[in-house]
């Protein structure tokens, strides 16, 4: 046998290993998406992209680090989504972080930007000038904080308004309907 061909072989059997083993995985989603809309880019709005999207505008269902001018994320997505000016999910657990961030759904993690809203239950952190959310389990940070209802909860802001509580009945486990500093339910 030629020396040339016998030290190609082991590399050869390496890297047929490593696909059939990996297959599964990326069978499972995509690892790379760029897009600059929806329906211009290397993948459809439908494929499940498991590691990178780069987008002008993206919406995939994604388990991704997402960077972007918008990013969209449809299901049930996790991840890290850094959009300079719009994040928008359907149920999203992990990072927003952008000028508007827009979960119709459930969220858990962290929402950071100028407008946070979660239509849902959010769980975890808002921090941002406006912050809502239908359900809130966590801390809301910023200059206007509104939650429907809150499970446990705690408002940090020049107004913080929580209408399921009442005027001091309940204090210390909650404060009032609207207060302005602090306001919280336990």
């Amino acid at each position: 046998m030629d020396k040339k061909r016998f030290g190609l072989f082991p590399w050869m059997l390496v890297l047929f290993l490593m696909t059939a083993v990996s297959a599964p995985v990326f069978a499972a989603g995509h690892p790379f998406q760029a897009s600059l809309t929806p329906d211009i880019a290397i993948h459809s709005r439908t494929a499940r992209i498991e590691g990178l999207a780069l987008s002008i505008w993206g919406e995939n269902p994604q388990k991704a680090l997402s960077l972007g001018l918008v990013n969209g994320s449809t299901g049930d997505s996790a991840g890290f989504s850094w959009g300079f000016l719009l994040n928008y999910a359907d149920s999203y657990r992990g990072v927003h972080w952008a000028m508007v961030n827009f979960t119709k759904g459930n969220f858990l993690g962290w929402q950071h930007g100028f407008l946070n809203y979660t239509d849902q239950n959010l769980k975890g952190v808002q921090t941002g000038f406006v912050n809502y959310a239908g359900r809130v389990k966590g801390l809301q940070l910023g200059f206007v904080n509104y939650a429907e209802k809150a499970d446990t909860g705690v408002q940090l802001g020049l107004l913080n308004l929580l209408p399921q509580n009442s005027w001091f009945r309940e204090f210390p486990d909650a404060l009032a309907p609207g207060m302005v500093l602090v306001n919280w339910r336990f």
